[in-house]
């Protein structure tokens, strides 16, 4: 899972790119033999490569590129790419459009009991005092104090861990935290173009329901290690992004945690399970009806449409790629 929860706002809903962030590149610095295994664990996954794609059936097409959700300069490469694309659709699909942006900002402002534990124990009762130490200092890099790191909820925490302190810094300078789904939304509302968002305003916040204290603890738990040294992780992300490596980086993840969480494997197994079933998988399922739904409606108009959501969101057996091949769609890749 922490794979997921360090670049959870960058290629699902983060870590900064590196052309803000300055640190090394952590998969080009594994040893020869977990390159290895790293490469092999990719190679089985379907669609394992690419960030751009186009699917069609009949008359229908759909445009696909996955998204990283900060800024960086090389995303203007992808906006020229997909001019063709967005000037012939009749509508951008995204996780969320304008309106449930503003819907979660409001409700979040209004009702802090979505992101703090008004009841309970704090975490520093939860944690262990290193564990505790570790998380606040951490947290404090990041903005926020201990007294208000204590009573947050834990996957805020652990994403909030996810993100390189030196994206906070920039984004406090800049206010610019629009990354590639915002640049699209943007391309879209200059050309009048529809946006529709493929789920609701709420789903972060239900993403984490039902999970028991312990389940919660060690999310947590499995953040902390890439703490300190997320700058490295932020790299590492986007490179891999870039370079349409898109798979790698949840891989790299998982070895990652057998190595430095304290978890052991099958713990380890067990989070990221939870987190491709939960975050993925069964989102990915829910979005192929609006997607070929809205395709045929757009091919009525003689139109195409464009989707662009998280990268994770378009590889393996339940990614959006092969659930469109399995009903009949064809799929080509545009970036390779």
């Amino acid at each position: 899972m922490r794979v997921f929860l360090a670049g959870i706002f960058a290629l699902w809903a983060g870590a900064a790119g590196a052309a803000i962030c300055e640190g090394r590149n952590l998969i080009d610095a594994l040893p020869t033999d977990t390159r290895t295994r790293l490469d092999a664990a990719v190679a089985e996954i379907p669609y394992h490569s690419g960030i751009l794609w186009r699917a069609s059936k009949d008359r229908a097409r759909i445009t696909l590129v996955g998204t990283y959700h900060f800024p960086d300069p090389r995303h203007q490469r992808m906006l020229e790419r997909l001019a063709g694309p967005l000037k012939e659709a009749a509508a951008l699909f995204v996780e969320a459009g304008p309106a449930e942006e503003a819907r979660l900002t409001r409700e979040l402002a209004e009702d802090p009991s979505l992101m703090v534990n008004q009841s309970g124990p704090t975490l520093p009762e939860r944690l262990s005092e290193a564990e505790w130490e570790t998380l606040s200092s951490a947290m404090t890099e990041r903005g926020l104090p201990p007294v208000v790191t204590a009573k947050l909820r834990p996957w805020y925490v652990a994403m909030m861990i996810g993100v390189s302190p030196c994206v906070l810094r920039d984004a406090g300078q800049t206010g610019d935290l629009d990354g590639l789904d915002h640049l699209l939304i943007e391309k879209a509302e200059e050309a009048e173009l529809p946006i529709r968002a493929l789920e609701p305003w709420d789903t972060i916040l239900t993403l984490f329901s039902g999970m028991t204290p312990e389940e919660e603890e060690d999310m947590i738990r499995s953040a902390l290690p890439a703490a300190a040294y997320a700058d490295d992780y932020a790299v590492t992300l986007t490179d891999a992004y870039f370079s349409g490596e898109v798979w790698e980086i949840w891989e790299f993840g998982r070895i990652d945690a057998y190595e430095n969480s304290g978890l052991t494997r099958e713990e380890v197994d067990q989070q990221f399970a939870f987190a491709q079933t939960r975050l993925m998988d069964q989102r990915n399922q829910d979005w192929i009806g609006r997607l070929t739904q809205g395709a045929r409606d757009a091919a009525q108009e003689g139109k195409g449409i464009v989707a662009g959501f998280g990268a994770l969101h378009l590889p393996g057996e339940q990614g959006v790629l092969r659930l469109l091949e399995k009903q009949g769609w064809e799929i080509e890749r545009l970036d390779g």
